[in-house]
């Protein structure tokens, strides 16, 4: 939403008690607003801390709901719940590194327990499973790509897992092939300099749908 010049100056212009009671009323509308200003003005944990925290968490997650789907298509619903648990994290955080490190570990965690609902569930369960994880693949490319070199290699470990579940899943490499998602570049740690503009053009020829 864009303001005018003219309405900021009113709402600046506002004594301190006005503003006060504004600034209560909108945060009791916001609840991830309320949220970060808490991590940000009151929490004494830092942001590692909490990563710590989600990390246990999605393990832990990530595995059950694996366990306890009845197909691909019920984990890939489930999945949603542990993703959004994700985003509320980077949200209240701002934790760049975390976005990409806690994606990895649900995805290879979804992955080692779920080689039974791939032989269980049928063609089309499987391509919208695989689907989801090749864009979520992407997607966390993208963000890794973003990121000063020197950090790629604390990723290396996960992405090497990542590529070698990938690979080792018929169905899901071959949607990976069919996708253009090399497993080799996480296998090798090498994304491509290129990968931004790769991933555009491949969504504009209609893959990754």
């Amino acid at each position: 939403m864009k303001f005018s010049k003219e309405f900021k100056e009113a709402v600046l212009h506002l004594s301190e008690s006005e503003k006060d009671k504004l600034l209560i009323r909108l945060l009791k509308k916001d609840e991830n607003l309320v949220n970060r200003l808490y991590f940000e003005l009151i929490d004494d944990q830092t942001v590692d801390d909490h990563r710590l925290k989600m990390e246990s968490r999605v393990e832990v997650r990530a595995e059950e709901i694996t366990r306890f789907a009845k197909s691909l298509n019920h984990l890939k619903m489930l999945t949603r719940y542990l993703s959004g648990e994700i985003s509320e994290h980077v949200r209240i955080t701002k934790d760049k590194f975390g976005e990409v490190s806690l994606n990895l570990l649900m995805l290879n965690t979804l992955l080692q327990h779920s080689k039974k609902l791939f032989r269980k569930s049928t063609q089309i369960q499987a391509r919208k499973f695989s689907l989801y994880v090749i864009v979520r693949t992407y997607r966390t490319l993208l963000l890794i790509d973003k990121m000063h070199e020197d950090l790629h290699m604390e990723f290396e470990d996960d992405l090497h897992q990542l590529g070698n579940l990938i690979g080792d899943e018929p169905t899901l490499m071959h949607f990976a092939m069919q996708n253009g998602l090399d497993v080799n570049w996480l296998i090798t740690n090498e994304i491509p300099e290129d990968i931004a503009q790769y991933h555009k053009d491949l969504k504009a020829q209609g893959f990754l749908k």
